[in-house]
């Protein structure tokens, strides 16, 4: 929290910004008004609180433990988040992905203790000195979050939103909606529709005969006095069959993902498109659209995301899951994959300081670094593309899916199967793998490894200690383990040694010079990138896409 002191430089941008309504700031922190007990993003249009009844608060846990209450106007719980998590290699940085990704639902404080290599009372002790909010308030935060999007974007019956949520009881979800938005969780579902904000069409069609969970989102007003009562809080007897419902079928919910503006997803998809692997993932660049499977922690799932148009601020997300309580960790990971929480304002301001790469910020507003929805797949799209093109990876790596990947059908048109396992991968790599020994012996270690949990990956480790581990490896690199660095953790200042599409980038924009050796172009990149930082993983898009 930043409490009134207006001779801080932290208090005083923040209050400007709050006065301007810049809505580059929703998200990245919030603002608490002491006369309301409500609690704002900076872009919220009600008149601007004096100074002196103001407090802030860098994550929505926070205000929730000071008793502040989200505000009806502005709906702070819907912003994007904040980059921090994934620019802070700190523990808070490292928590924050955890939290994100369901860890404490799943394990509890103690897993995630375990995880970061604390004890609880550390943890604990660590994050409300830093947050404000200790593990179980932000887990908390991150199941209100999930319920008012699930209300506002679906009609899901309150019942299953508060299992897909992850609310472990009906009391829970009921205090916790009140608590945070002030209404019941009906009521928050009325007053969506009531301003027309809830989602529109499904996008996704069930396969003939399936039993599947009706999950079809509202259109707004279009949905006024034709829908079915709900009561105004939910019962223990609504929770007693989900399961039985979906009868072992997928559960399709869509949903809407906002993004800050600028948001390049042309570029974003390009990437991901042309490292597609058959039957995995399904690209239409044209249209904006991707689709793949994967894996989560409750079994198979898949997804589609299509951008609407440029400029509206928003993903559309379709979601086929095996089970509901995947729905937040599904949400989590698609946005890590797009970036959807960088700071395209910051990341361009920065980057255009430099006038080589100035005409290519021009160019590409917005530019984003994808992630990974599975850091162990990632590790092996590395290891496979270490020395070779993007197209032959992705050749091998496709023969690889169709040789050991698990079958899953899906109703989004082109997914046929489950990227491999790492067992899977350690099995059948020598088959269906043509590639050298050396770098084959690497593939099915690494895939041993990460089925055994000898080696383990994840979004919350420590980014230095990763690169370590796996430089320590036979037949792993620096330039892999940065890649993997820069996809899993999100790190926004990684510039590959030795990435050769780097230097070919970096001398078509003149920052290099072609007549010198290539190890002092190298060189010369590394010494010219060091002014970028702290978002050289955004310039080294810059220069693949000059490449």
């Amino acid at each position: 929290m930043t409490d009134v002191d207006l001779r801080d430089p932290a208090f005083t941008e923040r209050y400007r910004a709050i006065a301007a309504r810049d809505s580059r700031f929703d998200g990245q922190f919030y603002t608490a008004v002491r006369t309301t007990g409500i609690y704002c993003r900076p872009s919220c249009p009600a008149r601007t609180p004096k100074a002196e009844n103001v407090a802030f608060y860098l994550t929505s846990a926070a205000a929730h433990e000071a008793g502040f209450r989200a505000c009806k106007r502005c709906l702070p719980e819907a912003a994007p988040g904040t980059p921090a998590w994934d620019l802070r290699r700190d523990l808070t940085g490292r928590a924050m992905r955890l939290v994100a990704d369901g860890v404490v639902d799943r394990e509890g404080v103690s897993g995630l203790a375990t995880r970061l290599g604390y004890s609880e009372r550390q943890l604990h002790r660590l994050l409300v000195g830093e947050l404000g909010a200790g593990p179980l308030a932000l887990a908390r935060a991150q199941r209100a979050q999930t319920a008012r999007a699930l209300l506002v974007g679906t009609s899901l019956r309150l019942a299953d939103v508060a299992f897909a949520a992850g609310f472990g009881s009906i009391r829970q979800f009921n205090d916790t909606v009140a608590e945070v938005f002030g209404a019941t969780p009906s009521e928050v579902r009325a007053r969506a529709r009531r301003s027309g904000r809830g989602a529109a069409g499904t996008g996704a069609r069930p396969r003939p005969g399936s039993a599947v969970l009706r999950v079809d989102a509202e259109v707004g007003s279009s949905h006024r006095g034709r829908s079915r009562p709900v009561p105004t809080s939910v019962h223990s007897a609504d929770l007693a069959d989900p399961a039985q419902e979906t009868l072992d079928e997928p559960v399709r919910i869509s949903l809407t993902l906002p993004v800050r503006e600028p948001f390049d997803a042309q570029g974003v998809l390009d990437f991901l498109a042309v490292r597609s692997v058959e039957g995995v993932e399904t690209a239409d660049v044209s249209t904006l659209r991707y689709a793949r499977t994967f894996a989560l922690p409750h079994g198979p799932g898949a997804f589609e995301v299509r951008v609407p148009r440029p400029g509206s601020g928003r993903v559309d997300l379709d979601l086929e899951l095996a089970d509901l309580a995947d729905a937040p960790v599904a949400v989590a990971r698609v946005r890590r994959l797009l970036d959807l929480d960088a700071d395209p304002v910051a990341v361009d301001l920065a980057l255009a300081s430099e006038p080589v790469l100035a005409p290519s910020v021009a160019a590409v507003p917005g530019i984003r670094v994808p992630g990974t929805l599975d850091p162990a797949e990632l590790l092996v799209r590395a290891i496979v593309g270490q020395q070779i093109s993007v197209a032959a990876a992705r050749t091998h790596l496709s023969r690889l899916a169709r040789g050991v990947g698990t079958p899953y059908g899906s109703a989004f048109e082109g997914l046929t199967r489950l990227f491999p396992s790492p067992a899977q991968v350690a099995d059948g790599a020598p088959a269906h793998l043509r590639l050298p020994a050396r770098t084959l012996a690497t593939v099915v270690g690494a895939g041993r490894d990460l089925a055994d949990g000898t080696l383990a990956l994840s979004v919350g480790d420590d980014p230095e200690d990763l690169r370590r581990r796996l430089v320590a490896r036979p037949g792993i690199g620096p330039w892999t383990a940065g890649y993997v660095a820069l996809r899993v953790l999100g790190d926004p200042d990684v510039l590959m040694d030795g990435d050769v599409a780097l230097l070919a980038g970096a001398r078509n924009l003149g920052l290099v010079s072609a007549e010198a050796p290539r190890p002092h172009q190298f060189k010369e990149l590394a010494r010219r990138g060091a002014a970028w930082a702290p978002w050289r993983s955004y310039a080294a898009m810059h220069l693949w896409r000059s490449a």
